[in-house]
């Protein structure tokens, strides 16, 4: 039988928090994260949120928004994507960091939704966090490859 790899499992928690621990056979973790998941979807309104904001509709999308369940999103979805990578094998010392500052500056991101405007354009609460995510994440790749330099020179 194959043996999914960590990119797989990381990829399927990119599609949804939980799946990937399903492939790792963390079966009641898995649960756990879909529905924390579905509770913070349905409570922040998320899958309207994401609607909106694909269509153009950013002050309906911004409107829509609970904020104080929504702020919960990255770091759930950023948690189930780092703990299915994490639990699919080796992983590199300090590999966790693109992941803490991807879900930091998505939730930063999402408490200025409503007000910054980058380039002059409002992105609202989906694309705002998720460009603040990739920010994150960038960033959290170079510090983790100077991390991981230095630790070898020593």
């Amino acid at each position: 039988m194959h043996k999914s790899n960590k990119i797989e499992k990381l990829l399927w928690s990119i599609a949804l928090p939980g799946f990937g621990q399903f492939l790792n056979g963390k079966y009641f973790k898995a649960i756990t994260l879909i529905i924390m998941e579905f509770i913070v979807n349905y409570m922040s309104d998320l899958n309207q949120i994401i609607i909106d904001s694909f269509k153009g509709n950013i002050q309906e999308a911004i409107q829509q928004t609970d904020y104080h369940w929504l702020m919960f999103y990255p770091c759930l979805y950023m948690f189930g994507i780092w703990d299915a990578y994490k639990d699919g094998g080796d992983t590199a010392e300090y590999a966790y960091i693109p992941f803490v500052l991807g879900a930091f500056l998505g939730t930063v991101g999402i408490i200025y939704s409503d007000e910054l405007q980058p380039f002059g354009i409002l992105l609202g609460p989906v694309w705002l966090p998720m460009l603040f995510s990739f920010i994150g994440i960038a960033i959290g790749i170079v510090v983790f490859l100077f991390l991981k330099r230095r630790h070898s020179i020593l």
